[in-house]
């Protein structure tokens, strides 16, 4: 018997992203923010991609994921190499996307119990 998980019922799962906006279950964000499998950090203000330092990230480093998928909005951006290697001091890998795709990989990740964020550029 095969079983799968059913992402719907998934507390922090993204059911839509699109130009702007994502939606969670039952709540839509149309700025920025950094959501885990239990967290939504929905005040999270960072500048453009290019500035984002690890200081723009203190609210998620106390959570402490495996990896972050950093989504840079409709087509990806890439950060300063200053960024990985901060990310990586603290044990966590970043991946870097446009946003569709770090929705998706987000989902994927953490259907599989994996402790994942994903920072949305919005």
């Amino acid at each position: 018997m095969q079983f799968s998980r059913n992402q719907e019922t998934e507390a922090n799962a993204i059911s839509a992203c699109a130009a702007g906006l994502v939606r969670l279950r039952h709540r839509e964000f149309t700025h920025s923010l950094i959501v885990t499998r239990t967290t939504v950090l929905d005040a999270w203000r960072p500048g453009p991609v290019d500035q984002l330092t690890i200081d723009d990230f203190k609210e998620l480093l106390e959570l402490a994921p495996e990896i972050l998928l950093l989504g840079t909005g409709s087509s990806q951006h890439m950060p300063r190499p200053e960024l990985y290697a901060a990310f990586a001091a603290h044990g966590i890998g970043l991946e870097v996307m446009d946003n569709r795709a770090a929705c998706r990989t987000y989902n994927l990740l953490l259907s599989e119990f994996r402790e994942v964020a994903v920072a949305l550029l919005l």
